[in-house]
C-alpha cells in the first residue's frame, strides 16, 4: 500500500463497470488518478468538461481519487504523478490482445511502471461505454448500468440529438 496508480480511459460516459474497477483498485493502491485521455479512434458524445464533471460526481466522497485529463503518452502522465502502476479492466478475451500489446509497449517505454489488470464483477463483464451509448440512444433502459446523474445526462444528450 501507499502506492499511486493511474486509471486511464475516455470515460464517455463513466459506467458502473468503471466504478467497480476503480473501487477494486483502491483495495490495492492508496491513491488512484483517473486520467481522461484522448482516443483518436473515437468521437466523444460528451465534452471533456462533461466527462470530468460526471466522474467527479461519481467519486464524490472518496478522498483518495482524483480526476485529471492528459494528452500524450500514458507513461509520461504516470511519471508526472509518481504512479507505480496503470490500472486496466479486462472484460473478455477480446480485450486481452489490445491490452497486452499496450502493456508491453508501456513497459518498453518505462520498465518501472507496471500494468495491473482487474476483472470487473460478473454483472459488468459485458459493459462498455459504447454499448451504453447505443442502447441509450435507442431508448433502452441503462439506468442500472450507470450512476443516476450519468443516466440523466445521457437522456438529456439523446433528447438534444433528436431535435
Amino acid at each position: 500500500m501507499g502506492e499511486k496508480a493511474i486509471y486511464p480511459g475516455t470515460f464517455d460516459p463513466i459506467t458502473n463497470g468503471h466504478i467497480d474497477i476503480l473501487l477494486r483498485s483502491l483495495r490495492i493502491f492508496e491513491h488512484i488518478v483517473v486520467g481522461i485521455g484522448p482516443n483518436p479512434k473515437k468521437t466523444a458524445l460528451f465534452s471533456l468538461t462533461e466527462r470530468i464533471s460526471m466522474i467527479q460526481k461519481s467519486v464524490k466522497g472518496i478522498s483518495n481519487v482524483s480526476v485529471e485529463t492528459f494528452n500524450g503518452l500514458l507513461v509520461d502522465f504516470a511519471k508526472k504523478h509518481n504512479a507505480r502502476a496503470i490500472i486496466r479492466g479486462l472484460r473478455a478475451v477480446s480485450d486481452f490482445e489490445y491490452e497486452f500489446q499496450m502493456a508491453l509497449m508501456n513497459r518498453k517505454l518505462d520498465s518501472e511502471i507496471e500494468t495491473v489488470f482487474l476483472m470487473p464483477s460478473e454483472e459488468y463483464s459485458y459493459l462498455t461505454s459504447s454499448i451504453i451509448k447505443v442502447v441509450g440512444n435507442f431508448g433502452g433502459d441503462v439506468s442500472s448500468l450507470v450512476p443516476k446523474h450519468v443516466h440523466d445526462k445521457l437522456k438529456e444528450k439523446f433528447k438534444q440529438n433528436k431535435r
